[in-house]
């Protein structure tokens, strides 16, 4: 109770210090965005505003939305972006009747500065649905070909040519699910036992061809969250192991694990979590890692460190303690600044959740942006130091995934 009365008593102050009336916002304005890439923008997607959006991390302001499918299902809105920075590619499923009725899939092309959809293009509806979503399609590296992961519960991939506009196949992979970019019209899948399956596109079709196994799902399974930095995919297992696939070649290439904890850290139960905890930043060659303690099996609980790796060394460098999402979003609600004695009583008394999901943008001076699942709170920290640059107090009501071009 003496917690509560003294939170309430910063919002009190919050309050005492805000504007009583607030000045009126002109309506009716259509906006476009830079054609140049905003410097440290990224998207995030909201699981109950059922959108993905654009917000600026130096400004703090949210520039443009996507809303796609029918409200209540088709969730995941992971948006692809064309290599020439013009369009965005999002796989949207809808149906007749809101909930109910014919559905139909499609990709839909939007205008990246606009943001108004320029073509649609069926697919079979099977699209998957899955949480948190990050592997559900993907942009092979010509930016041609969209492949879209469907679940029926047969496991497949529909094809895509976004250039000429038109659906190309759906090729069964059986055992098989989630998709990544894997070179020029090729993709990677995961496998059941281990494995991973490629599946190459050309004029003719799609053929897929499978590998030996590299990992062991039985003793120590991947995570989908997996980042890119050049040819190479970085993927964590649940005790932290780092398996890393090379794309470049014209087969698979698997190198050899390497751990992201020594054995006293293990030992302190410290783990990897959350729903999307890698980010990598490939000009400096660092991977950032969202972690926690826990024991066994809380893989996907949220983190209140990231720990920071220098991947040619293969060991750690950094540690960056994360704000606190519950108190920045308590800031924003109550307007009190950051800094003061209220903003200070804040992060003493609230209980910090943690971030659900991490993103490290790919410039000169990289931020680190980091969302928590429930607050809709975004911090933004610099991601060579790890200092709080500052906080983005409402993003939206459940943010989950970052994306960035």
């Amino acid at each position: 109770m003496r917690r509560l009365a003294l939170v309430l008593a910063a919002f009190a102050l919050g309050a005492a210090g805000a504007r009583a009336e607030l000045a009126p916002e002109p309506v009716g304005k259509v906006f476009t965005l830079p054609e140049r890439p905003v410097p440290h923008g990224f998207w995030l997607s909201d699981a109950l505003l059922h959108r993905t959006a654009l917000f600026d991390a130096d400004s703090g302001e949210l520039l443009g939305t996507l809303t796609a499918g029918t409200p209540g299902v088709g969730f995941v809105i992971a948006p692809l972006f064309s290599k020439d920075g013009r369009e965005i590619y999002l796989a949207e499923t809808y149906y007749a009747r809101g909930v109910r009725g014919e559905r139909t899939d499609v990709v839909n092309v939007y205008d990246a500065t606009t943001l108004a959809p320029l073509h649609e293009i069926a697919i079979p509806p099977k699209r998957a649905e899955y949480f948190p979503g990050n592997a559900a399609n993907a942009l092979s590296d010509d930016g041609r070909y969209a492949a879209v992961f469907n679940a029926t519960p047969g496991a497949s991939v529909s094809v895509v040519d976004v250039r000429a506009r038109r659906f190309v196949a759906e090729v069964p992979t059986p055992g098989c699910g989630l998709v990544f970019a894997a070179g020029p019209a090729r993709f990677l899948m995961l496998c059941a036992d281990g494995a991973a399956l490629a599946v190459a596109v050309d004029e003719r079709g799609a053929r897929a061809e499978r590998s030996a196994p590299f990992f062991d799902p039985n003793a120590d399974p991947l995570t989908e969250k997996a980042v890119r930095r050049g040819a190479e995919w970085l993927f964590v297992s649940y005790e932290g192991l780092v398996h890393s696939v090379d794309v470049s070649g014209p087969a698979l290439a698997f190198g050899e694990p390497w751990p992201l904890f020594d054995d006293a850290q293990r030992a302190d139960g410290w783990r990897v979590g959350g729903g999307q905890h890698l980010a990598v930043h490939a000009a400096s060659g660092r991977l950032y890692a969202l972690v926690h303690q826990g024991p066994k099996d809380t893989h996907k609980d949220p983190g209140r460190e990231v720990w920071v790796y220098d991947l040619a060394a293969r060991r750690r460098v950094q540690r960056i303690e994360l704000g606190n999402p519950l108190a920045a979003l308590v800031r924003a609600q109550a307007g009190i600044a950051r800094g003061g004695a209220a903003s200070w009583l804040l992060d003493a008394l609230l209980p910090n959740p943690g971030a659900w999901s991490i993103l490290v943008t790919q410039d000169e001076s990289p931020v680190l942006v980091a969302t928590a699942e429930g607050p809709s709170s975004v911090l933004v920290h610099d991601a060579r130091t790890g200092a709080l640059l500052r906080e983005i107090g409402e993003a939206g009501l459940a943010p989950t995934l970052l994306f960035a071009p």
